[in-house]
């Protein structure tokens, strides 16, 4: 019985010294179960966003009215947030949206675009996406010119040529004493009477007329004639 029991006290320590061992050095069999699992995340930022157009041209608008056009965007690859959008350029409204929005994988959120000049010329402008995106900025541009109406004409007349003449030229310019770059007819004009009703309000016109002859021989301008235009 003595024998036995120091048998066993001797294996009990054994035991005993294996398990602090293995604990120390964690690479037993069967002390790290499950050690082989692996987690998977997706990486934030997977998704692509895309706008069409990439450009949205309004050609010319006439002051104080407006014009629109639409866009869509479109997620791809995984579910792109976009938290907010930033547009610039003189007229431009974004509606038809708000931020954040969530587009999901496959789909698409479509928005409204407005241009309304305040002036004439062209007015350049743009749209960017701020999102969760791989792209995490996508931009769209306007483009787009304010012109200006207007119900006034001008009425030229001018002496005729004291010389043998088939017809006239007349020119039209926006200073005083040139250049006029502006030919008003496309033919000559066989009378000494013209209107024009192309004019801006706001703009004061230059106009002289020339006279040609039978060769096609074109005389010197005119003396100038202005018309401020209301």
């Amino acid at each position: 019985m003595e024998r036995t029991n120091s048998s066993r006290l001797r294996l009990f320590y054994t035991l005993l010294a294996l398990a602090s061992f293995c604990g120390v050095l964690t690479g037993c069999a069967g002390v790290s179960a499950g050690a082989n699992n692996q987690v998977v995340t997706t990486p934030p930022g997977s998704g692509t966003l895309s706008v069409s157009p990439t450009t949205l041209n309004f050609g010319n608008v006439p002051v104080g009215t407006t014009a629109s056009l639409n866009a869509t965007l479109s997620a791809t690859s995984a579910d792109v947030t976009i938290s907010s959008a930033d547009w610039s350029g003189s007229g431009y409204a974004v509606s038809g949206i708000t931020f954040p929005v969530t587009v999901a994988a496959g789909s698409t959120a479509k928005y409204t675009v407005t241009f309304t000049p305040a002036a004439s010329g062209s007015s350049p402008g743009s749209i960017t996406f701020t999102s969760n995106a791989s792209d995490a900025s996508l931009k769209e541009t306007f483009s787009g010119s304010g012109t200006q109406t207007s119900s006034h004409t001008v009425a030229l007349t001018w002496s005729p040529s004291t010389s043998t003449v088939v017809g006239y030229n007349l020119y039209r310019g926006t200073q005083t004493g040139g250049p006029y770059s502006t030919k008003l007819n496309s033919s000559l004009l066989s009378n000494t009477a013209f209107t024009d009703s192309n004019v801006q309000s706001g703009v004061t016109y230059y106009y002289v007329s020339t006279a040609v002859d039978s060769n096609n021989v074109e005389s010197a301008y005119s003396n100038e004639a202005s018309a401020p235009i209301p």
